[in-house]
C-alpha cells in the first residue's frame, strides 16, 4: 500500500473539518473573494460533500475596489459550482455613514471591510465563516486557530483561543458570539499552487504573467488601470507598462504585483520556490503598522 502524500494528507484535514463545521454549526458561510486561497477552500467543499451540494453559502465582502478579472471569475465560478452568493458591500456601508471613506493618495478601503463583514454575520445569522486564511502567510494569522472564537461584537482574543488536542475542535458559544473557521491553516503556498496544478483548478488571469500599467509607490507595484488608485501629480509621469502578475488578489488599492513572466502553473511554482519574500509582503494594508493584521483580527476583520 503506497504512503499516503503530503497534498493528500492536508485535502483530508481541510475536508474534515469542513465536515466538522457543517456538523457544529446551524449556519455557516464560506467567505469568497475569488482569490486562490478562497477558491482552493470553495474546490474542497465542493468534494466534502459531493454528490450533494456544499452546505455553505459563499459570502464575499465586496470593497467596490476590485480587480474586474477577478469579479468576472467570481461570478463563473458561482455558476460553475452551484453555489448561492451573498454579497455584502463596503459602498453600501460608506452610503449608510457605517463607516467612513479614507481620503488621500494611500486611501483604502480595506480596513472598512471589517464593519461590512460583521453587518453581513449579523444580518444573514451565520454562526461560523470559513475563511482561506493560512499560518504562513502572516505572524498574527500564525496564532490562529482552526477553530477561531470571536465575541459578540466580532473580536478577536489572540490570548483565549482554546485547545484543540487530537483535532478536537469546540464550537460551543453563548448566543451573538460566532467563529472564524479556517481549513487550510496548515497549507503553504507552495502547498496551494501544487493542489492547483493536481486538480486542474481554473484560476483568475491575474495570476498570470500580463502587461499592466503599474506605478511604485512605497516599494509597492500598484495597479493604475482601474483607477482605484489617485495618483499624485509628480507620480503621472512615471506610470510605466510591465510585465507583472499577482502572488495574491485582494482590494486593487492595496494590492501590489510582482515582476514575473510565469505564464503557466509549472512556472508559478518554480517561482514560488525561489521566492524569498511572502505574498502577504506585496500587501501594502500590512505595512501601515508592524501590528497592523493582528490589530485589524482584534476588530473582527478575516
Amino acid at each position: 500500500m503506497s504512503a499516503i502524500t503530503h497534498l493528500q494528507f492536508l485535502e483530508s484535514e481541510a475536508i474534515y473539518i469542513l465536515r466538522e463545521t457543517a456538523a457544529q454549526f446551524q449556519k455557516p458561510a464560506l467567505l469568497f473573494s475569488g482569490g486562490k486561497d478562497s477558491i482552493v477552500m470553495a474546490w474542497l467543499a465542493r468534494k466534502a460533500f459531493y454528490p450533494a451540494r456544499m452546505p455553505f453559502k459563499l459570502l464575499h465582502v465586496d470593497t467596490g475596489h476590485n480587480f474586474p478579472e477577478a469579479m468576472t471569475y467570481r461570478d463563473w465560478f458561482v455558476k460553475e459550482i452551484g453555489a448561492q452568493l451573498v454579497v455584502g458591500s463596503v459602498q453600501k456601508s460608506i452610503d449608510e455613514g457605517r463607516v467612513q471613506e479614507e481620503k488621500g493618495a494611500n486611501a483604502s478601503r480595506n480596513k472598512l471591510q471589517t464593519v461590512t463583514l460583521l453587518d453581513s454575520i449579523e444580518e444573514h445569522q451565520f454562526d461560523a465563516c470559513l475563511g482561506g486564511g493560512r499560518r504562513d502567510e502572516e505572524k498574527a494569522r500564525a496564532k490562529e486557530r482552526f477553530f477561531s472564537h470571536r465575541d459578540e461584537f466580532g473580536q478577536w482574543d489572540p490570548k483565549n483561543q482554546r485547545p484543540e488536542l487530537w483535532n478536537i475542535f469546540n464550537g460551543r458559544k453563548h448566543f451573538g458570539e460566532h467563529f472564524r473557521v479556517f481549513p487550510l491553516s496548515n497549507w503553504t503556498e507552495m502547498d496551494i499552487w501544487q493542489y492547483i496544478r493536481q486538480e486542474e483548478i481554473p484560476l483568475p488571469t491575474l495570476y498570470f504573467s500580463h502587461k499592466r500599467k503599474i506605478i511604485e509607490r512605497h516599494g509597492q507595484l500598484l495597479d493604475t488601470e482601474t483607477g482605484f488608485i489617485p495618483l499624485l501629480d509628480e507620480e503621472k509621469p512615471n506610470v510605466k507598462e510591465m510585465i507583472i502578475r499577482f502572488r495574491t488578489v485582494g482590494d486593487a488599492t492595496c494590492t501590489g504585483a510582482v515582476e514575473s513572466t510565469a505564464s503557466t502553473i509549472d512556472e508559478i511554482v518554480a517561482e514560488v520556490a525561489a521566492a524569498r519574500q511572502t505574498e502577504r509582503g506585496t500587501r501594502a494594508d500590512d505595512k501601515r503598522s508592524e501590528t497592523a493584521m493582528e490589530d485589524r483580527k482584534k476588530e473582527g476583520y478575516f
